[in-house]
């Protein structure tokens, strides 16, 4: 099982405050039972990051969210240029909502490279995508 890991629910699993924070921690313990090949956009972590500092202004979460991402352990996937085209061509052009930023067409164009069964994530522009989200599995 391989599933990529959007802002959202990076942000649900660490801010205890956030209303998806049990369905966030929910899904955690999912995927490590079904030892799930788990995948960070690393724009996903800088936009995790971006909303723990700015947004919520919890500097502290910010910061160790930022160097828990440092584990070499994790895989983290960088955006590049075919990952970045395809977005940007597939499925940012089509987006009609502000809401659904080239952020979450990177997290997409990243789940269909690697044939992703899910995406870890509560926004519903990924089900219309064709994805499952990780807390439907």
């Amino acid at each position: 099982m391989i599933v990529v890991v959007d802002a959202d629910a990076i942000v649900a699993q660490i801010h205890t405050s956030d209303s998806n924070h049990s369905k966030a921690v929910q899904a955690t313990k999912l995927l490590k039972k079904n030892k799930a090949r788990v995948l960070y956009p690393r724009t996903a972590i800088i936009e995790a990051v971006t909303v723990l500092q700015t947004k919520l202004n919890d500097r502290s979460a910010a910061r160790g969210t930022a160097l828990y991402f440092t584990n070499p352990n994790l895989e983290i996937i960088e955006t590049n240029s075919e990952i970045y085209s395809m977005a940007f061509k597939k499925y940012f052009i089509s987006t009609k909502s502000k809401r659904n930023t080239l952020f979450d067409c990177i997290v997409v164009a990243i789940a269909e490279e690697y044939d992703a069964n899910a995406i870890f994530s509560f926004d519903k522009f990924y089900e219309k995508k064709g994805f499952k989200l990780a807390s439907e599995l």
